[in-house]
């Protein structure tokens, strides 16, 4: 089977810059969007690129996902997503505090503790299928 994440030498180039540690838990959740774009019949690619300096993935079907870790919390990484999109408050109201989150734009994983991987893939799922989900309650979840 092909893949369907069209890489992008300068995202990966961002990765490869950090810790090792962070490394590894970017690259399992660029893995598990890849996996995702492979489980559905409704994306054809998944772009990789970046957006203010954070690795991005966009479908024509979904709103943009980032995802990232910050000097300034070197305990942490997110996944960033639309402000302005109904997929945090949505994955807040369906999985409550079995995950945690900033604001109304991300879901924060801490870097000692395995990602609650079922749940990440669900908020991925979402935000690659946002456009054809938003009109439905809780986005489907």
């Amino acid at each position: 089977m092909s893949s369907k994440l069209k890489s992008n030498p300068a995202t990966l180039a961002i990765i490869k810059s950090y810790p090792d540690l962070v490394q590894t838990k970017l690259q399992e959740i660029r893995n598990l969007i890849e996996l995702v774009a492979q489980e559905s019949d409704q994306i054809a690619e998944v772009q990789e690129t970046l957006k203010w300096g954070e690795p991005s993935y966009i479908t024509k079907i979904g709103s943009t996902l980032r995802m990232d870790w910050k000097e300034k919390s070197p305990e942490q990484y997110a996944l960033y997503f639309s402000c302005s999109s109904k997929l945090v408050s949505s994955f807040k109201a369906v999985f409550g505090d079995e995950l945690r989150y900033e604001g109304n734009r991300a879901v924060v994983m801490l870097l000692n503790e395995d990602p609650p991987k079922p749940l990440i893939k669900k908020c991925i799922h979402a935000a690659l299928h946002y456009h054809k989900l938003k009109s439905e309650q809780l986005l489907g979840l």
